[in-house]
């Protein structure tokens, strides 16, 4: 030990000290946060930068820079994959509805316009088809529902949910593509029925209705890429899970202050705009 000291040119005293000494209060931060990067990552490993930063600053303060470098030290980062684009059947001869959202994806009450689209998720026993019904001010996913027949009875039900939840009043905007399965005669008297207006996306226009899709490709990279399900039901499963579970009460989005959809909607009811 004294040879050690000498080539160091430091006291044993001094090296006893250093020895026992605690870490730094910024050291002992940094391991309580990779502690909660590695729990959050090994959970969620298709999330990101921001998503793991504004699921962390709530319970332990930090900057962004300082999550960012300690993903670097730890090696972590989103382990996400193209998602897959599902296509829309819209060579039919029923009406199309006009398009009543132009491309507005925001507003400020709960109930003023959802958003609707269908997507395709692989599972051993053949495709599942899953539908859903998004709100456009809270974010939330307030309907779906699931099926092995991509038909006009599979966007029906997703509706069906929607309206059982929200009980929204006459006047709401519903959003789709062209899909036969949204312009069939009795998807359209449903919403007739209900006091609901129908609009649609402009043909071939991808992003008219950007905000469904955008939640297909969260769904795609976050949980069904990251998994092989050999049946239907359980992909039916992991699905109801990352809703229910995961991209309502817990996921962060940037356009509603990095806040969850379920928090944002609770704000929302107990301050509501004027």
């Amino acid at each position: 030990m004294e040879l050690v000291c000498r080539l160091l040119e430091v006291s044993r005293s001094g090296y006893y000290e250093w020895l026992g000494r605690k870490p730094s209060l910024r050291r002992q931060k940094d391991q309580e946060l990779k502690r909660r990067l590695l729990s959050l990552h090994q959970r969620y490993p298709a999330l990101g930068l921001d998503s793991l930063y504004h699921l962390i600053r709530p319970q332990l303060s930090c900057s962004r820079k300082r999550i960012h470098r300690l993903m670097n030290e730890m090696n972590i980062s989103s382990t996400r994959r193209r998602a897959y684009k599902a296509t829309t059947n819209s060579r039919h001869a029923h009406p199309i509805a006009p398009n009543l959202l132009a491309r507005r994806f925001s507003f400020d009450k709960p109930d003023t316009a959802w958003v609707g689209d269908i997507t395709y998720i692989p599972t051993g026993e053949g495709w599942l088809y899953c539908a859903v019904v998004k709100d456009l001010c809270t974010k939330q996913i307030v309907g779906y529902a699931f099926s092995d027949r991509i038909d006009t009875n599979l966007t029906l039900a997703a509706l069906g949910m929607a309206v059982r939840r929200r009980k929204p009043l006459p006047g709401l905007i519903f959003h789709s593509d062209r899909g036969v399965q949204y312009a069939a005669y009795a998807y359209r008297q449903r919403l007739a029925s209900l006091g609901i207006r129908q609009s649609m996306s402009r043909k071939g226009d991808p992003y008219d209705n950007a905000v469904a899709e955008n939640f297909f490709s969260c769904l795609k990279c976050e949980c069904v890429h990251l998994r092989h399900f050999a049946s239907r039901a359980q992909a039916m499963a992991d699905v109801f899970a990352y809703i229910e579970t995961f991209y309502n009460p817990v996921r962060p989005h940037s356009s509603i202050g990095w806040r969850p959809p379920d928090a944002f909607a609770r704000a929302l009811s107990e301050h509501p705009a004027a």
